[in-house]
């Protein structure tokens, strides 16, 4: 499973960005997928993850209402819509794989490389 995320950059406060993370490999399907976050000097954090079909997400609640996940199967690709963001939304942000959204939540079997996220003015 390969997982390559894409779409960080710098935001001013309230605004929005998108992000997105390209997967692929044969033990891809079927897989949820995830998005998390580390800001500097914290702990990676989970944020939101969707099933396969995309028929089912569960967010923390640091973001439950700003941001929101969804994916193109089509296209291999999971997104994370982000909303009135805040300067503490600053962090680099991972997608993640796993085989529910319940393990893909706390211990995904796989890992994109981070993207970097700003929000400041």
């Amino acid at each position: 499973v390969q997982l390559q995320a894409s779409g960080g950059g710098l935001v001013q406060p309230g605004g929005s960005l998108r992000l997105s993370c390209r997967y692929s490999g044969r033990l891809i399907s079927g897989y949820s997928m995830g998005w998390f976050r580390q800001a500097p000097g914290k702990e990676r954090e989970f944020l939101a993850a969707i099933t396969w079909r995309g028929d089912s997400t569960i967010y923390a609640d640091s973001v439950k209402g700003r941001f929101n996940i969804s994916r193109d199967n089509a296209r291999n690709t999971v997104y994370l819509q982000m909303n009135s963001l805040k300067p503490e939304d600053t962090a680099v942000y991972y997608c993640a794989a796993g085989a529910s959204i319940f393990i893909v939540s706390r211990t995904p079997r796989a890992w994109g490389q981070g993207t970097l996220v700003t929000v400041s003015s």
